[in-house]
């Protein structure tokens, strides 16, 4: 069963995702909150599978809601997902840099919602290659701090660095794999060691690490 905790400011958005969710037999949402505050609370009380956390709330925002769960151990299995009315917008690459899995936008259709949820609760980043190249083209290319590297760079094999190079330019483990000569699944094992080795808990981190490391710039021209 996959456990869900809804926190959005409106109630009209919680209780048409909530009316989706309760027809799901493989889903029940345990809480509702109204503001990032009450959904931390309640997030610590029913250690959900999913945090739908809302991106702008009175009280404490997306950005630093998913900013206190990712730093909480007793909440590392709570996998937070971004709901925006906005699309990519600045809001939303920082509560990926805080440790968010993804993010929907709340129009989207029902049938990818319901999706969403279950990629979100296998761990998986919900973040689309298609996704991922918005997010470069918009906000990675901000200055870094050359300086600045992730721990565990230096430990990464060159097979492990030319995935996450690929992984940050949007590329899917199949298109990865087409690239790399090898199958898929070496290309999956290629991105989770890179992911453990740069303590990424997902994917999208390992994009948003991968610029701020500078191991992939924001021209695409790879660190020597």
């Amino acid at each position: 069963m996959i456990r869900v905790l809804l926190v959005d400011d409106q109630p009209l958005v919680r209780s048409g995702f909530r009316a989706l969710l309760d027809l799901e037999e493989d889903i029940e949402v345990v809480g509702e909150a109204g503001d990032g505050r009450q959904g931390l609370e309640l997030a610590a009380r029913h250690l959900p599978d999913i945090a739908l956390v809302d991106i702008r709330m009175p009280v404490m925002d997306g950005v630093e809601t998913t900013r206190r769960i990712a730093a909480d151990p007793a909440l590392a299995g709570v996998h937070v997902v971004i709901l925006t009315n906005y699309g990519m917008d600045e809001y939303v690459f920082h509560a990926l840099r805080a440790g968010a899995a993804g993010f929907l936008v709340k129009d989207v259709l029902p049938e990818d919602f319901l999706h969403a949820v279950r990629v979100a609760a296998r761990g998986e980043a919900l973040l689309a290659p298609s996704v991922t190249r918005r997010l470069i083209d918009r906000f990675v290319a901000e200055p870094f701090d050359s300086g600045e590297t992730a721990g565990g760079l230096e430990e990464l094999t060159n097979r492990e660095r030319e995935a996450v190079v690929l992984v940050a330019r949007g590329l899917s483990n199949d298109e990865i794999a087409a690239r790399m000569v090898i199958t898929p699944m070496t290309a999956k094992t290629h991105v989770n060691r890179a992911m453990t080795k740069l303590r990424a808990r997902d994917r999208a981190q390992l994009v948003v690490l991968a610029y701020e490391s500078g191991l992939v710039t924001p021209r695409g021209v790879t660190r020597p």
